[in-house]
């Protein structure tokens, strides 16, 4: 009983403060005319190495003239520089090799009247091969990747979805109110990347913090035929709504590739879907474990697990209001 509690409260330890924002390095590479192109490049705090600051390596044809520009914004390194290349990129390679542990980048070429280019670097494969014509699958893998992150990583969707699973208990049920959350979100991820919805960001991460206490608070009335046992899916449907809203201004800071933004969309979406079947499975599966192996610690820990719930959240929906 107590080795389980403390995995639990490592778990909840680990959970950043900063809970559902997507900041990788990232990186676009734009060409202006014929053999002059533009670097501009973001760099988070988390990818830093120290204080120094990270210029990508560009492709051996290309050279940056003078000094790049640089300013800090928002916890982050800016750089601009302009770049001259002799003859064709195709076929070399940008880097960023100064990536760090489970760091990553978003780098995107864009030649001249070319498709737009799109990969995802990592500290273990830390460059990419610039080809001469880009496939959708590229762009499908890339962005499908990034969804799934979203979803294991980005800390307040995890501790809804949590939440959801271990207030209903119940298979179909879970399976019902699951795809009412995936249908939801789906629809305002969609209308608000393609500018047809859209509400402010920092309202938007507040009221998500909210629906997880929310949540906490119906699991505390164990016992209890609330309405939101009763109906879990509209009430997940509902706040569906809502953490649509949060992915896509996820989505926004990392940008969707012209020409490719159906393919960027539907697959940021699966990688979503996947990553938080992987979370329903996994909560499932340790539920009938403890219910199996240690039927008495699944009271207390329930109760340990729903209030590190509502406490975090409750953090963040203090610390997002006043920032």
């Amino acid at each position: 009983m107590r080795f389980l509690l403390l995995l639990i409260a490592a778990f909840f330890a680990a959970t950043p403060a900063v809970a559902d924002e997507i900041r990788p390095f990232s990186v676009e590479f734009s060409e202006q005319s014929d053999g002059y192109w533009t670097l501009d490049w973001k760099q988070p705090v988390s990818a830093l190495n120290g204080t120094e600051i990270i210029l990508p390596e560009l492709p051996t044809s290309c050279a940056v003239e003078g000094d790049p520009v640089v300013r800090t914004v928002n916890l982050a390194y800016i750089g601009h520089a302009k770049v001259l290349c002799e003859g064709d990129i195709a076929g070399e390679t940008i880097a960023l090799p100064q990536l760090l542990g489970g760091a990553d980048a978003l780098v995107r070429v864009l030649p001249l009247e070319e498709p737009v280019q799109t990969y995802r670097l990592t500290a273990s494969e830390s460059s990419a091969r610039i080809v001469a014509q880009p496939g959708t699958m590229q762009v499908f893998w890339t962005y499908l990747v990034i969804g799934a992150e979203h979803i294991l990583l980005g800390w307040d969707h995890l501790l809804f979805v949590i939440a959801l699973v271990l207030l209903v208990q119940r298979g179909w049920a879970v399976v019902k109110a699951a795809t009412a959350f995936t249908v939801a979100h789906s629809i305002t991820l969609v209308a608000s990347t393609l500018g047809y919805a859209g509400l402010p960001q920092g309202p938007v991460e507040a009221l998500i913090a909210l629906s997880i206490i929310f949540l906490a608070v119906e699991l505390t009335k164990a016992g209890s035929e609330t309405w939101t046992r009763r109906w879990p899916w509209i009430v997940a449907f509902a706040f569906g709504l809502l953490h649509g809203f949060g992915f896509a201004g996820a989505l926004r800071e990392i940008g969707l590739p012209e020409g490719e933004v159906p393919a960027a969309l539907l697959a940021f979406n699966v990688g979503v879907e996947a990553g938080q079947l992987l979370v329903i499975a996994a909560v499932l599966v340790l539920r009938a474990a403890i219910q199996r192996l240690v039927p008495k610690a699944e009271a207390p820990a329930l109760k340990f697990t729903t209030y590190a719930i509502g406490i975090t959240a409750a953090y963040w929906l203090v610390d997002r209001v006043i920032s």
